[in-house]
């Protein structure tokens, strides 16, 4: 188990330096900051149209068809949210995209909406920066095309079971939505808090995202002995003749990451590494690369095809987090310049925690309201009000913190800045 653990934390290393990529690329560029610019005009018109008291139903209004009803504190908590997944992303070097749909279904989204405006989101950030630099050349097109039969494949299932489960119960699809993050967000803060008390008490630092060893695992070796046609080879820049795996296993594989990437909201980054190293064998410098392409391809198919053609993507919270997303990593990243990884990497483990909490404390409403649970309105929702309370103070301190640490040692950033460029600021 710890191995998968180590897995999961690599890949969600390998994802947050692919957003900081495009953090920095975004912000960077005109032509891309005019582009985001016109993405966020849409939100004018309902804001307008909101401070002038006459705002359409089929724009957001009480009586509109999805559930998208426009409020500016709605937009506000979406920035927010944002900026706290991307302080987490920046600071912690770990993808904070596992508490942005909590975060959204505790401020009161529909479990199918959260996860379709993230997976907008996701999309929207990779259009906008298009970022694989140096990763393109690790892309193996073989292991690439075989991913991503089966994570489209994936996608569509997942997309599907979500769409069918809010038909019939909208508390079902919130339900399913809340085990799955239980049982992930649990699993990674059980071994996250082990690692830190067992570094705390050895005395030294513990670095989260884990380490990839050369050789490869049983389940690896029992893969890539099974010969089914097509058969694709790999890594022949790094082992003499290359490795074989089946296309199938890969697809299948690539079915299992989009499917749960798709009902999450998540890129699936974290499958994907641990997928790829431990159980197919396929080396840490292959399988970044083909990650970001996976992502990429299977967030921008989910978002659009399986929950926006239906009306399950919110536009203004999708904007709204990816302007607080860019502005957090940019402050998250130079943060990690003047505190310890240790300090940084507690944080983490407590934040995942937080969120663990958060939809675990959800539950006893979402069964309630399907009927497995007695309990009065007024109980569940107070322990699913504990629950957001517990979250979001969590967050809140955290993305505090951060960005105290960050405004206070401005001028030591701006002196080792200069110094960096060789006294040019000068």
């Amino acid at each position: 188990m710890r191995i998968i653990y180590q897995g999961i934390m690599q890949g969600a290393r390998s994802y947050a330096q692919w957003e900081i990529a495009n953090s920095n690329i975004i912000l960077k560029d005109r032509k891309r900051l005019f582009f985001l610019f016109l993405l966020f005009l849409p939100i004018l018109i309902p804001a307008v149209a909101y401070a002038a008291g006459s705002l359409p139903g089929m724009l957001g209004g009480n009586s509109a068809y999805g559930p998208s009803y426009y409020h500016p504190n709605i937009f506000y908590g979406s920035i927010f949210v944002g900026l706290a997944a991307g302080l987490i992303t920046g600071c912690v070097g770990a993808g904070g995209g596992f508490i942005i749909t909590p975060a959204l279904m505790s401020l009161g989204v529909k479990g199918i909406m959260a996860v379709g405006t993230d997976q907008f989101h996701i999309f929207a950030k990779a259009i906008m920066g298009t970022v694989m630099h140096k990763k393109l050349g690790n892309v193996h097109v073989g292991l690439a095309i075989a991913f991503l039969c089966g994570s489209l494949l994936g996608a569509s299932g997942g997309g599907i079971l979500n769409r069918a489960l809010f038909t019939m119960n909208p508390a079902l699809s919130g339900f399913v939505i809340n085990t799955i993050y239980v049982v992930i967000l649990g699993f990674l803060t059980i071994y996250g808090l082990m690692d830190l008390l067992k570094a705390r008490k050895a005395g030294r630092s513990t670095d989260v995202h884990g380490v990839e060893s050369s050789d490869l695992t049983a389940l690896a070796r029992k893969m890539q002995s099974i010969k089914i046609p097509p058969m694709v080879t790999f890594d022949q820049e790094l082992h003499p003749g290359g490795r074989k795996i089946s296309g199938v296993f890969v697809a299948i594989a690539g079915f299992f990451v989009g499917f749960l990437a798709a009902i999450m909201g998540v890129g699936g980054g974290f499958l994907t590494f641990p997928i790829f190293v431990y159980g197919l064998g396929v080396s840490s410098f292959t399988a970044v690369g083909t990650d970001i392409l996976q992502i990429i391809f299977t967030a921008g198919y989910s978002a659009i095809i399986q929950y926006a053609i239906y009306g399950y993507v919110f536009y203004t919270l999708a904007m709204g987090m990816l302007l607080g997303s860019l502005l957090g990593i940019q402050i998250g990243a130079m943060a990690t310049k003047v505190v310890s990884g240790a300090t940084i990497n507690g944080l983490y483990a407590i934040s995942i925690m937080a969120g663990f909490v958060n939809r675990l404390f959800d539950m006893p409403n979402s069964m309630r309201q399907m009927g497995y649970l007695s309990l009065s309105s007024q109980t569940t929702n107070f322990i699913s009000q504990i629950g957001v309370f517990v979250f979001f103070a969590v967050v809140g301190v955290f993305s505090i913190w951060v960005i105290w640490i960050f405004i206070k040692n401005i001028p030591k950033l701006r002196a080792d800045a200069i110094l960096a460029s060789g006294g040019k600021g000068e």
